[in-house]
């Protein structure tokens, strides 16, 4: 029995969407623009990377071309090589940029309603929310209370929040509240019990996701997010492909922080690891361990978390090419009637204003044993989840088709 794999490389666009001015994003390109600033030396670090952008495994398996059809130029330094498997670009249905949105379209579940966003204001939370969360939670108050940058405000606020044991709050132009605290002088499972309680507060506000951000450090020099991160998110309206995949008996193994974001829905096993290298090695570890018929999803975050939104061209670059340097690891362990579809949910364009996702384009790169090279032109989301159901033998959902 055919065993899938879902590799999601967290906010790697490939080019604006038609819907990219709705959101302020016409003209951003997270893959276009990183390779030209390499190519003009502007993604240059010394000691961490250096050139034009090289990703020869991933351009092998169709990513100029994807990109070429996604927005009608080849991003520097990719080629019009043969794709050694079907490529294209994915179009998200689903209202906003976010990533419970992307992920949940990818395994077949548009979101269908729009969700609840914070006011560009400061305060931007209602003083009702605030005060319940505090009273609830046995709070001295909060700090923020604001959108914000998440290593920016805790560079700010950090200082202020040891001393006064008030965590610090905060939202994006995502559909989220995130809660700052540090895992030392405040505590690690203190900090979860508050995103928990945050989580009930904001059911009826339709907000996607809490997510705890947990740091360290003793000053606003040397503060750092830790890999501690707890996303709390809604459950998807319907049942997914991992849902779908679980009812029929298979192995379903989410790794990174998929389990957070499905709300621990449809997963048979779950891996958390910190870091897109360890979680490549989760990857591998599962690639040979799940059973034929399994499905295995894995989510690379830091190519949103510490570049995207950081707006870090070179660290971006480097996470690009060091990726694309571990694929022939995965490419050489598959084994015959396996799939694997890389993809992503949403853009984070380095190059782009301000720190948040950018609405584009997503590369879609399907390959394995008797995956036949086509191109498949633009996308929905759900299709990627419908084809990997067709693949393992599943029914088909109610939303999307697969691919071939």
């Amino acid at each position: 029995m055919p065993r899938a794999f879902l590799l999601i490389m967290d906010s790697f666009g490939i080019g604006g969407a038609a819907d990219a001015g709705d959101y302020g994003d016409a003209g951003s390109d997270t893959l276009g623009h990183i390779a030209a600033a390499c190519a003009a030396g502007r993604g240059d670090r010394h000691g961490l990377r250096a050139g034009p952008l090289l990703l020869p495994h991933l351009d092998a398996l169709g990513l100029g071309l994807a990109a070429e059809a996604s927005s009608g130029a080849l991003p520097v330094g990719l080629n019009r090589q043969p794709a050694a498997g079907a490529y294209g670009f994915g179009v998200e249905v689903s209202k906003g940029k976010d990533t419970p949105s992307g992920h949940w379209e990818l395994a077949g579940v548009p979101v269908p309603f729009d969700w609840g966003y914070f006011p560009v204001t400061v305060p931007c939370f209602p003083a009702d929310l605030i005060a319940e969360l505090v009273r609830l939670a046995g709070l001295p108050g909060i700090l923020g209370d604001k959108h914000a940058s998440g290593t920016e405000i805790i560079a700010e606020l950090g200082e202020e929040h040891m001393r006064t044991g008030k965590p610090i709050v905060y939202t994006s132009a995502d559909s989220v509240i995130q809660i700052a605290a540090h895992e030392e002088t405040f505590g690690l499972e203190r900090l979860y019990d508050i995103c928990l309680i945050a989580r009930k507060l904001v059911d009826p506000l339709t907000i996607g996701r809490v997510i705890a951000r947990p740091f360290v450090g003793t000053s606003a020099a040397d503060f750092t997010r830790t890999g501690n991160r707890r996303d709390y998110a809604v459950p998807p309206p319907e049942p997914t492909l991992l849902d779908r995949a679980k009812a029929a008996g298979r192995a379903v193994v989410g790794i990174g922080k998929i389990s957070d974001i499905y709300a621990g829905s449809g997963l048979t096993q779950k891996v958390k690891a910190s870091g897109n290298s360890a979680l490549f090695d989760a990857t591998l570890v599962a690639q040979q361990e799940t059973m034929d018929g399994g499905l295995v999803i894995a989510n690379f975050v830091d190519f949103d978390m510490n570049f995207g939104h950081r707006r870090d061209v070179p660290g971006y670059a480097a996470a690009l090419e060091a990726f694309d340097a571990r694929l022939p690891e995965f490419v050489g362990a598959m084994r015959a009637g396996d799939l694997a579809i890389i993809t992503a949910d949403h853009g984070c364009d380095p190059t782009w204003r301000g720190t948040d996702h950018t609405r584009e384009h997503v590369p879609i790169l399907a390959f394995g044993p008797g995956i036949a090279p086509q191109a498949l032109g633009g996308r929905g989301f759900a299709d990627i989840g419908e084809t990997l159901a067709s693949h393992l033998r599943l029914a088909a959902g109610p939303h999307g088709k697969a691919m071939w």
